[in-house]
């Protein structure tokens, strides 16, 4: 009966969530097609801001790709690093 209560919670914070971040009418008819639905706001007014927003996607980007290959390979060797020690007690 747990797992079924957990299921549920999660399904409807999930739900709430999408609910609550879902564009209202007025902010879906100021936002260019590509944002329409997705936010809040006027969105994007000049080619400046879709820069800024390609730059930031960008540095996302790489910050998700190092962070999932330093924690599957991260290359440390030496016998005398910290995490050697953590590991081996």
């Amino acid at each position: 009966m747990k797992k079924l209560e957990r299921v549920f919670t999660t399904f409807m914070l999930i739900f709430i969530t999408r609910i609550l971040t879902m564009a209202c009418p007025v902010c879906e008819k100021s936002q260019p097609k590509i944002t329409a639905g997705l936010t809040h706001g006027a969105g994007p007014q000049s080619n400046w801001d879709w820069i800024i927003i390609g730059v930031i996607t960008g540095i996302t980007l790489l910050t998700l790709i190092f962070s999932v290959k330093f924690l599957v390979k991260p290359g440390e060797e030496n016998i005398d690093h910290i995490k050697k020690s953590i590991l081996i007690n």
